[in-house]
């Protein structure tokens, strides 16, 4: 059962309570500008990823991990720094002379401490890692790697460059959203989305205006929120068609998220009949009713209208497309089919296409 604590502080009585002699931090190119630097003192330091991680950065820690004989991971940074450590403890029990990849998973045994320097993808509580081995997505998922500790330290946040805040922000809230809606839902993640997504509606116009110490520590714990949602339902449809329009336009993951969702919710809202929750029509239009409630209005086109409402308010532009017509071809076709089965409305390639233009379409 993982642990969430708040404040720095607690490293040391965790690293205490673990037992670590010689542990490895995990941290990005920010970790030297942080406030909480010098709450650190570890064996060995492994910085050297991309923003991207590649599968062979992740082989490179968990090389350095065991040269160094290290007996914990802490990783301080982002979602990419959190999605390096969780491999690198994978990882670092397999046989290195075979593709970790190709191995079955089990877990290594080795404690992870996760400190997020963000507020958006809230790895620092899932069981999922993306990592990228020749040009392709890996996506990473086992139990054992979600960290035994979360450290929430919202100090972290009021540094973060203020656009980096807007996106990863909106990816907690999509989160929210998405996983409310999942066909995977329980009873359990309706709680978790609800407290993320009531908690961000509250309080982000404070965190990205104001830089307020109170909101930034409500941002964080949202996002953690979301993320323990996400663990038990998955992403669904917004995150699939996300992911190109990232590669394709540059766009940082919570920006192009929260560009699809609304898009992804309006058709949703208007062909119920195409529902393929296994609970059925009824259900999936009370979760949009409840959903509309979440968001503090009396409907869920309310709701909907809402979320564009803050899209407006935090100035997140869509892409420029030189060839739409093209562009939305090979959106289109990029789409992960395993990801559409999570949403609760079907969704074809002429319906995904249709999405996409709304996407692309000026203001």
């Amino acid at each position: 059962m993982q642990q969430i604590l708040q404040g720095h502080s607690n490293i040391d009585t965790v690293l205490h309570e673990i037992g670590s002699k010689h542990y490895m931090l995990v941290c990005d190119a920010s970790f030297p500008f942080l406030p909480i630097k010098d709450a650190f003192s570890p064996a060995v330091i492994f910085d050297q990823f991309t923003p991207n991680p590649l599968y062979e950065d992740v082989c490179k820690g968990v090389e350095l991990f065991n040269q160094h004989h290290c007996d914990a991971i802490v990783a301080v940074g982002g979602g990419s720094t959190i999605d390096v450590a969780k491999c690198i403890k994978l990882y670092c029990k397999m046989d290195s002379h075979q593709n970790y990849l190709q191995q079955e998973y089990r877990d290594s045994g080795v404690p992870l401490i996760a400190v997020p320097t963000t507020a958006g993808t809230g790895s620092e509580s899932t069981r999922y890692a993306v990592i990228y081995f020749k040009g392709k997505k890996q996506s990473i998922t086992h139990e054992s790697i979600i960290p035994n500790y979360a450290i929430l330290e919202p100090s972290l946040l009021t540094t973060l460059p203020l656009y980096q805040k807007k996106c990863t922000m909106l990816d907690a809230l999509c989160q929210g959203i998405e996983s409310m809606w999942s066909v995977n839902s329980t009873e359990e993640s309706m709680m978790f989305s609800k407290i993320a997504i009531d908690m961000i509606m509250h309080h982000w116009h404070d965190y990205i205006e104001h830089n307020s110490a109170e909101a930034a520590e409500a941002i964080m714990l949202a996002a953690n929120y979301a993320g323990r949602a996400i663990n038990i339902t998955q992403t669904t449809a917004p995150h699939a068609m996300s992911y190109k329009l990232t590669s394709m336009y540059g766009l940082p993951h919570g920006h192009a998220v929260a560009l699809c969702l609304p898009e992804v919710w309006m058709y949703m809202l208007e062909h119920p009949e195409k529902c393929i929750d296994p609970r059925g029509k009824e259900h999936l239009e009370f979760v949009f009713e409840w959903l509309g409630q979440i968001m503090g209005c009396d409907s869920p086109y309310k709701g909907l209208m809402m979320f564009r409402a803050v899209m407006l308010s935090l100035d997140m532009p869509k892409p420029k497309s030189n060839n739409r017509e093209t562009d939305l071809e090979i959106l289109s076709k990029s789409v992960n089919p395993e990801r559409l089965r999570n949403n609760p409305v079907e969704l074809n390639e002429e319906t995904i296409c249709f999405i996409y233009n709304k996407i692309l379409m000026p203001v």
